[in-house]
């Protein structure tokens, strides 16, 4: 591999890695707060795409790409993610709070084919996409190499902006403060006086905005059709899988290196893309059982 090539595989690397953070770390608040797998965060993800790409299509006649692009980022994000995942938990999950986590995970995978087939309705089975964006924001050159602004700048910062504004929300504030509390010990925080059911709906709200934004963020570069949303949401089990449940450096740091692993793939074993990130996932859980940033809880009695 030459240095444009291993180039190449660094900054599609990171880009994937932006992208699959983002989905990786709903999905591990989630997990963290409610100790369950949501298979529906991966239509969340799609439905995030969907509807920025609708809605770029909708103000592209209107609009210079800039505002086109925090448009659809933010109000699919915000707007449509949080909403759904607030719906989620306030419609269906909150019954099934204190039932068997086999018939929880049953029931968001029963929330994700119903929310595939409402893709199909709405949108079809046509790929949809809006790489207009991603071009109009221009190249940039690094040792030689051009490489979109889209995928070099934008999507790394977006992720770590997320990144850093979860660290500030947990640390510095009441409602962040209240849901590490109830990651930690969910009994002892209720009788503390803390709302679990607000804060279950705040958290799948907050995991259902970074879903979409991941989304939001993909359509520029990749085209959605019917399932893509459960090709991402096993890719992220292998994430927080790696890290360890409820880890969010630990997913950041887990996502770079399978970002990495998987572009690496790309460009020297094709053969190898797809199972890359399961590899990995394999032979750390071989090594930690508990994940790399996790270590084993003691039993409580």
């Amino acid at each position: 591999m030459n240095l444009n090539l291993f180039l190449l595989a660094v900054v599609d690397g990171l880009s994937y890695a932006g992208l699959l953070f983002l989905i990786s770390l709903g999905l591990t608040l989630i997990c963290g707060v409610f100790g369950v797998i949501n298979v529906a965060h991966g239509s969340l993800y799609a439905i995030g795409g969907y509807s920025a790409a609708s809605l770029v299509a909708w103000l592209m006649p209107h609009a210079p790409p800039t505002w086109m692009l925090v448009a659809a980022l933010f109000v699919s994000s915000i707007v449509v993610g949080a909403a759904l995942g607030a719906l989620l938990e306030r419609g269906l999950l909150r019954h099934f709070q204190d039932r068997d986590p086999v018939l929880q995970l049953l029931v968001t995978f029963g929330a994700f084919m119903v929310l595939e087939d409402v893709q199909r309705m709405v949108w079809g089975a046509t790929p949809v996409n809006s790489g207009e964006i991603a071009s109009r924001l221009g190249t940039s050159e690094l040792l030689g190499v051009t490489f979109m602004n889209y995928q070099l700048v934008l999507v790394p910062s977006v992720a770590l902006l997320a990144y850093g504004g979860l660290q500030f929300l947990l640390r510095h504030s009441v409602a962040g403060k209240q849901i590490v509390a109830i990651i930690h010990h969910r009994e002892v925080a209720t009788a503390l006086g803390i709302n679990a059911a607000r804060v279950g709906t705040l958290t799948f709200a907050l995991a259902g905005m970074l879903g979409a934004l991941g989304g939001a963020l993909s359509v520029p570069m990749t085209s959605f059709v019917p399932g893509l949303g459960a090709e991402m949401i096993v890719t992220s089990f292998a994430v927080i899988a790696t890290a360890g449940l409820g880890q969010i450096t630990g997913a950041l740091v887990a996502a770079v290196l399978i970002g990495l692993a998987r572009s690496m793939a790309v460009y020297t074993l094709p053969e190898l893309e797809v199972v890359m990130p399961y590899l990995m996932m394999v032979l750390v859980l071989l090594i930690r059982p508990n994940g790399l940033f996790t270590v084993a809880a003691a039993r409580r009695i």
